[in-house]
């Protein structure tokens, strides 16, 4: 592919030509035809992969239309990208923040490219049985050093506001389902759910440094060893109770492979994935952690993929889908995570 190929074919919502020469001004010494590449992530901030000559980058930017002030937060994935450099949590290294609009019509930044793999699903379909358990403590692992960093240390005090992380983010979560739902009988799943939650908000200081969507396709593996290389999609990422992580890590226990790639089901020994048990202990060993996931912590995190599910499918109605059927497959999932949701409430 090349700039001469229509971008609406490759689903490109910028002028590459514009983007072309931006880069030829900070990046003058690069040689080559750029070639822009759309990934087959990125459902929520559209992300890219530029390639001109030897040099590769990814580029992560902002939808042309952003349904809600405080969602895509490029500049603050970029900054703790920088924060987390050098760090025990593996990432991407930062190269380049643009708050221009005039260059592709939102900010964006770009990082570099690591070479890995990425899974859409938690079954890890074509890992062999030993990798895939070594793959699974590896995410684990990766987990508990996220929550253990010193945050404060890496220039990030600020980094989450004050006051309740729960209340907050049930409030937010709140709002945003208010605006993305379709009529007053389009979820009722979510309405008990967030009626629910509501009379519940726990009362904890914990914080930590969470990434906010810890799944298996924001982890990226190395290439052939059963490693994770890197963490990707810090959209959601702030200061808070690292459980909601936790808990959004081991949805996929409770999930059919249909819904978010899931592990309802399947032969977990047979194919090497541990327990859900086993996998939740050793984090809290490594992690030091004394507080337990509860089915607050589970029914709050099938809440915000509830939500989120119900933000692709808005996205997708009003033709800013990565997906031709985003909006099908958005509203989908939302009433798949609500439906689960309900399922713990109720005890099952």
């Amino acid at each position: 592919m090349s700039l001469e190929t229509t971008t609406a074919e490759r689903g490109i919502d910028f002028d590459p030509q514009r983007l072309d020469g931006y880069l030829k001004r900070i990046l003058p010494d690069l040689q080559g035809d750029l070639v822009v590449d759309r990934t087959i992530g990125g459902m929520s901030n559209p992300t890219y992969f530029l390639r001109r000559g030897d040099w590769r980058a990814v580029l992560r930017k902002q939808p042309n239309s952003v349904l809600m002030a405080s969602a895509h937060a490029i500049d603050r994935e970029f900054r703790v990208l920088n924060a987390l450099r050098g760090s025990t949590v593996p990432v991407p290294e930062p190269l380049h923040y643009c708050n221009d609009r005039e260059v592709i019509g939102t900010p964006f930044y770009l990082m570099e490219r690591i070479d890995g793999r990425v899974f859409e699903g938690f079954e890890m379909l074509g890992v062999a049985s030993e990798d895939r358990r070594a793959m699974y403590d590896s995410m684990g692992a990766t987990m508990a050093a996220l929550h253990s960093l010193d945050f404060r240390a890496l220039g990030l005090g600020d980094y989450g506001r004050p006051g309740n992380y729960f209340a907050r983010q049930l409030s937010r979560w709140s709002q945003q389902w208010t605006q993305f739902r379709r009529g007053d009988d389009d979820n009722p799943d979510l309405d008990r759910i967030v009626a629910w939650l509501a009379e519940r908000v726990p009362d904890s200081d914990t914080l930590a440094l969470c990434h906010g969507d810890f799944r298996i396709t924001n982890m990226m593996f190395h290439p052939t060893e059963p490693r994770v290389v890197g963490v990707i999609d810090w959209e959601l990422s702030t200061l808070g109770h690292p459980l909601v992580d936790v808990a959004f890590n081991s949805q996929a226990w409770r999930m059919a492979t249909d819904e978010n790639g899931g592990l309802l089901g399947l032969p977990l020994a047979e194919m090497g994935i541990p327990t859900e048990e086993a996998y939740l202990e050793r984090y809290y060993r490594l992690a030091g952690s004394s507080e337990r996931m509860t089915t607050f912590h589970q029914v709050f995190a099938m809440f915000r993929g509830a939500v989120g599910s119900a933000g692709v499918a808005m996205r997708g109605e009003a033709g800013n889908g990565f997906l031709p059927d985003a909006a099908r497959v958005g509203r989908k999932l939302a009433r798949a995570y609500a439906k689960r949701g309900a399922a713990l409430i109720d005890g099952h």
